[in-house]
């Protein structure tokens, strides 16, 4: 990729926020600098935008060009103060030593590259664009990983999304070395940059570069008992190994199946924790020499929250996460040449609008399987999932809709509790197998679950 100062230089200024810095007179000097000048010439438009600004004062000159006042970010003695406006975020930092200083600070060399906005020139200290140009993500020194050790993660992220870019040796080295660190991040930082690598384009190579570095078991501990139970166990099929091997097919069939990057993430995390539980209830049939994981999914489904309630999951990612864990075997079940439609309408019923996470979930992790490779079982599943995925659409055009609710319920003498949604989750399960169709035959078979309930709370005399 060849790339000339001049040809940058004129990119920059073709920006519509440097334009509209060009037009302000300011006290100090104004530098560009960070992502933005890295994605120009990578010819990208840059979202979001980094300034240097010499001269405190000046602060109140972005924030009336901008017309939106600046909160601060982080502690002293780097604070970094951001302005939000429309679609556009602006982080700004203070200068407190020389540009040259200043960008030694920086993540990375890529990033440590400055314009000076009046002054109609590029600060390259550190050969930034000649990086660009090899595509090498590499450090200014060791010591900003240190500074701030989600610069590790944040590396290979920017592997992960930027097409062809690699980790220079030291920068890889550097991360088995510090990896410790992580630890000392805020989780929901650690989250953000996990959520970009899990949609990027290059996932499994991102994840491959945190196994071999030894990140992925800094951040996710509980990953590490997988990949000894498939050392000691000498598995041929490695359990860790299918899961990432898995993260292959999760782009393809996410485009396949027209689905965002919210369901692409919330799949990615269901993959990556749903065999968590086989470490601990690996069996082995010494008759019929099989090896059984029986209930793998609810362990494994207890682990991934706890993991997830660690890192600051939202509620409702948290929910979805584990009923596609606690459900992610039940594709394979039903793809037997003697399953009916009916359980295929059971399933989608039971899964809603995650059914396409579902079905997600299943290839990925057949494929992580089987190698990719097709075989007769593959086959079955895949039509399987079509049967799935056509069953689901007629389902969008009419839900099965609720036969009862909880005030109902609470009418015929439940009391308010988890009794009440384990009541409303059988009569569910009968309507999908049509044994209950209308309200009224909800509400007889809800009595028959009252009586036994009453019978038990009653008082002897």
């Amino acid at each position: 990729m060849e790339i000339t100062v001049q040809t940058l230089k004129n990119r920059i200024k073709r920006e519509g926020v440097v334009k509209e810095i060009l037009k302000r007179h300011f006290n100090g000097k104004v530098y560009l600098v960070g992502g933005a000048i890295r994605e120009l010439c990578l010819k990208k438009k840059p979202n979001d935008y980094d300034f240097v600004l010499s001269e405190q004062k000046d602060l109140k000159i972005m924030e009336s060009l901008f017309g939106a006042g600046a909160f601060v970010l982080g502690k002293k003695p780097i604070q970094t103060y951001r302005i939000v406006r429309d679609d556009i975020s602006v982080d700004i930092t203070l200068l407190n030593t020389t540009i040259e200083e200043d960008l030694l600070r920086r993540d990375f060399t890529m990033n440590s590259i400055a314009y000076d906005i009046h002054g109609d020139s590029i600060i390259d200290s550190l050969n930034g664009i000649d990086d660009i140009k090899a595509k090498i993500i590499r450090y200014p020194s060791k010591n900003t990983l240190k500074d701030d050790p989600l610069r590790m993660l944040k590396a290979i992220r920017h592997f992960s999304v930027l097409k062809g870019f690699m980790l220079h040796d030291t920068l890889k080295d550097a991360i088995i070395e510090l990896g410790y660190l992580i630890n000392e991040v805020a989780p929901e930082r650690i989250k953000y940059e996990m959520d970009q690598i899990i949609i990027s384009g290059n996932v499994l190579a991102g994840l491959n570069t945190m196994t071999s570095t030894g990140l992925i078991f800094k951040i996710f501990p509980e990953l590490y008992a997988l990949k000894q139970m498939d050392i000691e166990k000498e598995f041929t099929l490695e359990t860790y190994g299918h899961t990432i091997g898995g993260f292959k097919y999760l782009k393809r069939y996410c485009r396949l199946y027209k689905l965002d990057e919210k369901i692409l993430s919330s799949v990615g995390y269901a993959l990556l924790f749903h065999d968590l539980g086989k470490a601990y209830t690996f069996s082995f049939d010494e008759q019929k020499g099989l090896v059984h994981f029986f209930y793998h999914e609810r362990i494994s489904c207890e682990i991934a929250s706890a993991i997830m309630e660690r890192l600051r999951f939202s509620t409702h990612e948290i929910r979805s996460i584990e009923s596609l864990i606690k459900n992610h075997m039940r594709i394979f079940l039903i793809s037997s040449n003697e399953s009916t439609e009916k359980a295929v309408r059971r399933l989608v019923y039971k899964m809603g609008d995650l059914t396409p996470s579902l079905i997600l979930l299943t290839l990925c992790d057949m494929y992580g399987s089987s190698g990719g490779k097709e075989n007769p079982s593959t086959r079955h599943i895949k039509i399987k999932c079509r049967e799935i995925s056509n069953e689901y659409n007629e389902w969008q055009k009419e839900p099965l809709p609720n036969l009862v609710n909880g005030y109902d319920l609470m009418e015929l003498g439940f009391i308010e509790g988890p009794e009440i949604g384990k009541t409303l989750g059988n009569i569910r399960e009968k309507q999908i197998s049509g044994e209950l169709n209308t309200k009224e035959e909800a509400l007889d078979y809800a009595l028959t679950l009252l009586n036994p309930q009453s019978d038990d709370n009653a008082l002897d005399f």
